[in-house]
């Protein structure tokens, strides 16, 4: 059964890919729930053994699980489960799985192009020529190149691990952050683990990728914040939560910082906000993740994972209960 915002199944399962899923499952593709109360789900929910969510999905509280008494597991063809799953389906038992990994490349793709437009100096650069209409000067371009650059990632998540791989084949120097990793295997990612305000004093770009836990709600406070070198790059394409807006705000408002938020808190940010029109922020509304076309990777995932289940194999992206308190 799908459960989730019916605008989304398109784009997740095309005509090609829901043909193959449905070799392996009975599944009625013009059924899809948002609501578990409507009478058309509650019958197909008494049956359902999976349940394919995706944005959009309610919350699969103990209601839920009481309604749907054969349910064996949640292939969620998205991101997080934090906020899907709830007590009653990990106290029954049921595997949950994740499309995580499929949504985590599309958010380091993006995040590697900033980092190279960052050390070109791009935002900055296109801002002068738009005033002036000349080529910079050698002096205007002295700072200017990807060469040496020290980038800074503050989380080996899906997403940091995506873009530490990526960032391989470049000549940059890259620092790692994460009380999870330690030295060896930061070092086998490519990196150098360092403590944050180590990572946030000699970095030239610093890139976020924690998860949004307690631990890491405003973790870049104001004293943090004020450790990035002048002229120093934030990128933010973890969750606004993550840094003091307001602090973050009064940085990018002096000119002392630089800034590619493709998330900020609130979101989207009101009308007045400055930092729609400040010349040293690169703002985008939330397309880091998976968008268009990227959606039917996240739908091959669990088209992959579902055709395991019915073998009796292992899934490939299992979420495990005991994991959510450190991942997103």
């Amino acid at each position: 059964m799908f459960a989730m915002d019916p605008v989304h199944l398109p784009l997740l399962f095309p005509e090609p890919l829901m043909a193959r899923l449905r070799q392996t499952a009975e599944i009625d593709p013009t059924l899809v729930v948002s609501d578990f109360t409507a009478p058309t789900a509650t019958t197909a929910l008494a049956r359902a053994e999976v349940l394919i969510t995706g944005w959009g999905c309610p919350h699969l509280d103990a209601d839920t699980m009481n309604a749907a008494p054969a349910l064996r597991a949640v292939l969620h063809a998205a991101g997080s489960v934090r906020s899907l799953v709830g007590d009653a389906l990990w106290k029954q038992g049921i595997t949950v799985s994740s499309a995580v990994t499929g949504n985590a490349l599309p958010v380091a793709e993006y995040t590697l192009a900033m980092i190279l437009l960052a050390g070109k100096d791009t935002f900055a650069h296109r801002e002068r020529y738009r005033v002036t209409h000349t080529y910079p000067t050698t002096t205007e371009t002295a700072a200017t190149g990807n060469v040496g650059r020290r980038v800074g990632v503050i989380g080996a998540s899906r997403v940091g691990r995506r873009l530490l791989d990526l960032l391989r084949p470049y000549d940059f120097e890259v620092l790692l952050h994460d009380p999870y990793v330690d030295a060896v295997e930061a070092a086998a990612l490519g990196a150098r683990l360092v403590s944050l305000e180590d990572l946030l004093g000699h970095s030239d770009i610093v890139s976020l990728h924690a998860p949004d836990i307690p631990e890491t709600q405003r973790m870049l406070d104001r004293a943090r914040l004020a450790l990035i070198r002048d002229g120093g790059v934030l990128i933010n394409t973890s969750r606004g939560a993550l840094v003091d807006h307001d602090a973050l705000t009064d940085e990018l408002v002096s000119g002392r910082l630089n800034a590619v938020l493709d998330v900020t808190e609130p979101e989207p940010l009101p009308a007045d906000s400055p930092l729609y029109r400040l010349p040293n922020v690169y703002l985008t509304p939330h397309i880091a993740g998976s968008l268009g076309n990227e959606l039917e990777r996240l739908g091959r995932i669990v088209v992959d994972e579902l055709e395991r289940l019915a073998a009796g194999l292992p899934l490939t992206h299992e979420v495990r209960h005991a994991d959510l308190a450190r991942v997103a």
